[in-house]
């Protein structure tokens, strides 16, 4: 079975992703720093791709893949300071 998201929509600190196996999804906005600063219009503005695998907001030049949700992966672009 393949799992997809079906709706998205935001609260004041979660994104909840609604997915294809009737399971709901809230994600901490920290997780995501465009998100998180972005305006309520803006995180409005989400497109879920058509095969609802992925969630894109071009203002915000942000992508989201439904698998790293699952996984429990937030962004991955910045290392925020970590000392290897």
């Amino acid at each position: 079975m393949s799992i997809s998201a079906k709706t998205i929509s935001f609260d004041e600190h979660t994104m909840w992703v609604e997915l294809s196996d009737g399971r709901t999804l809230g994600i901490p906005l920290a997780w995501f720093p465009r998100l998180l600063h972005a305006s309520a219009e803006e995180r409005e503005q989400c497109r879920i791709s058509y095969s609802g695998k992925g969630l894109h907001w071009d203002d915000l030049d942000e992508d989201i893949s439904v698998e790293g949700l699952i996984a429990g992966r937030g962004d991955t672009t910045q290392q925020h300071g970590r000392v290897a």
